[in-house]
């Protein structure tokens, strides 16, 4: 199984109230991240068989926009595993109970989506890896523990398809 584990993409800022910051959805930002995301992962070639989000808002809009631009026109799976209070527990039993597919697509929040990422490739405790927003990781789980195969950031995908669409302008010369 290839677990594909993606922080939700720019949302603003954080809602002092719990209640509205549940439903704080994506701003322009965290939409361009997704179609980044989304094009990274369509160069990959990389097909999901499931996609799964945490409730909020804003991990739902990441994990659709997402979704939408890789071709995935199954339902999103909506679980309390990948939601902010879940427990790395929580989190590796909805993971082994997912095991006949290959390609899965998990959206959900720091800090403990890097908790969750770090259980799955080191013993608990050991792993400190930073997420920004709209990073994602592809963790193999054919072995345990998993193996982390890349972690690409947002910033990582902006530049490279600025110096890609630079490049696929076309030459003319002046003679």
């Amino acid at each position: 199984m290839n677990l594909y584990v993606l922080r939700h993409a720019s949302a603003g800022i954080r809602r002092e109230n719990p209640l509205l910051d549940v439903k704080r959805p994506l701003d322009k930002e965290g939409k361009q991240q997704c179609i980044l995301v989304g094009s990274f992962l369509n160069a990959l070639r990389v097909q999901f068989d499931l996609i799964a989000s945490s409730p909020l808002k804003r991990a739902l809009q990441t994990a659709s926009l997402v979704g939408t631009e890789v071709g995935y026109d199954t339902k999103i799976q909506v679980t309390d595993a990948l939601a902010p209070g879940a427990t790395v527990a929580t989190f590796q039993q909805y993971i082994a109970g997912l095991g006949p597919h290959e390609n899965i697509l998990v959206v959900g929040h720091n800090p403990n989506l890097e908790h969750f990422l770090g259980s799955m490739i080191v013993s608990p405790g050991r792993a400190s890896l930073r997420l920004r927003k709209g990073a994602i990781a592809r963790v193999d789980c054919g072995r345990r523990p998993g193996v982390l195969n890349w972690l690409v950031d947002p910033r990582i995908l902006r530049g490279v398809y600025t110096n890609v669409t630079k490049r696929s302008l076309r030459k003319t010369s002046r003679k």
